[in-house]
């Protein structure tokens, strides 16, 4: 299976040279297997087919169109709130588990807002009451050999670093039920909001399994060099690269003890616990609607819109990098992201509009 994607890889992108599995950032940012071209990897669906990118952004709010099921959609939010993309999980049937084609869809839509200026804000959303997403596809799992098991799984761990290494905010709004890889893909978000009635938890253990939606197949692995240019000083620097999954953020997020009492007993927590424990951001009481988490990010995606684009990326950067290294490291990522955002136009909007006394108004330059 692994030989045949490559040749048909190959085929497709036989324009240049691969660049390889390249670090782009300390916090995981990889391009794995994009060709020189930019094109998006290949994908492929449940039958083998590949699978296009179906989930195409169109303006003024209007979801996309595709030729087969559609799994994954993309809105974006017009007026006031221009700039916030919404990310729709919509795989009635199977509770948004992680399938083949959800899988697929998702990645295609993520690489595509990896490079999408005018998305300032992303929040994933279900369109399936009472579910996030339900984690893995069992019942599809269960239908695969060994080879094609390692291979799915591998396209799952990368697709959580993909959301990861977005470089613009994003928000879970879990307004049902978030288990396994349901939840990790809510933890690779930046923010998640709940619902009170929302349950959570990595409950892999309970399967004979392990969270681990994020990890390398072979844990820790050398993955190659990237150049960083900041100012006059060019540095060559070589990093070690292992993404994080569920037994990674987990205790990031809530703190060592607390994640490993939740991943050894594979125990729900309730949107009000997730909130005491540092799990999500906010959580609301469920409307009659069963939205509640939505509306709670679309109001946490609206207190980020008016910011400097520019800066807000930078920032997310410098955190992301920074959490990973020694505080002098972290400290000399920080200047690099300062300096990159003193000679642009939002900087001097933002100067001009303090000193002028009006509020600004940010172009993303």
């Amino acid at each position: 299976m692994a030989t045949l994607l490559r040749r048909l890889a190959g085929r497709r992108c036989s324009s240049g040279p691969w660049i390889g599995v390249i670090l782009r950032e300390a916090h995981g940012r990889t391009s794995a297997l994009i060709p020189r071209g930019g094109s998006p990897p290949l994908l492929l669906a449940g039958d083998g087919r590949p699978l296009t990118a179906c989930c195409r952004a169109h303006s003024r709010g209007q979801h996309t169109q595709a030729a087969g099921p559609v799994e994954v959609d993309v809105k974006r939010l017009e007026g006031e709130d221009k700039g916030i993309v919404e990310v729709l999980l919509c795989r009635h049937k199977a509770k948004n588990a992680l399938g083949y084609v959800f899988v697929s869809q998702m990645k295609n839509l993520v690489y595509t807002l990896s490079s999408d200026s005018a998305a300032h804000v992303v929040v994933f959303r279900s369109l399936v009451p009472g579910v996030f997403c339900a984690g893995a596809d069992l019942k599809e799992r269960a239908g695969m050999n060994h080879a094609e098991s390692d291979l799915f799984v591998h396209g799952l761990r990368s697709l959580m670093t993909q959301i990861a290494s977005l470089p613009m905010p994003t928000i879970a709004a879990i307004d049902g039920v978030a288990l396994g890889g349901g939840l990790e893909l809510a933890m690779a978000c930046d923010l998640r909001t709940a619902a009170y009635s929302a349950q959570m938890g990595l409950i892999e253990t309970t399967r004979g399994l392990l969270p681990g939606a994020g990890k390398t197949m072979r844990g820790l692995c050398k993955v190659g060099m990237y150049r960083e240019r900041q100012s006059r000083c060019e540095k060559l620097t070589l990093r070690w690269f292992c993404p994080a999954g569920g037994s990674q953020r987990l205790p990031r997020t809530v703190g060592i003890a607390l994640a490993k009492e939740l991943i050894f007993t594979g125990k729900r927590v309730g949107g009000q616990t997730a909130l005491e424990i540092g799990l999500v951001n906010r959580a609301v009481e469920q409307n009659q609607s069963g939205d509640a988490a939505y509306a709670e990010a679309l109001s946490l995606a609206r207190e980020i819109l008016p910011q400097a684009p520019i800066a807000v990326r930078l920032a997310k950067e410098a955190v992301n990098r920074g959490v990973e290294v020694d505080i002098n490291a972290a400290m000399a990522i920080e200047r690099m992201c300062y300096a990159r955002v003193i000679p642009t136009r939002d900087r001097q909007e933002g100067m001009a509009a303090f000193l002028e006394k009006r509020p600004p108004r940010y172009t993303g330059e």
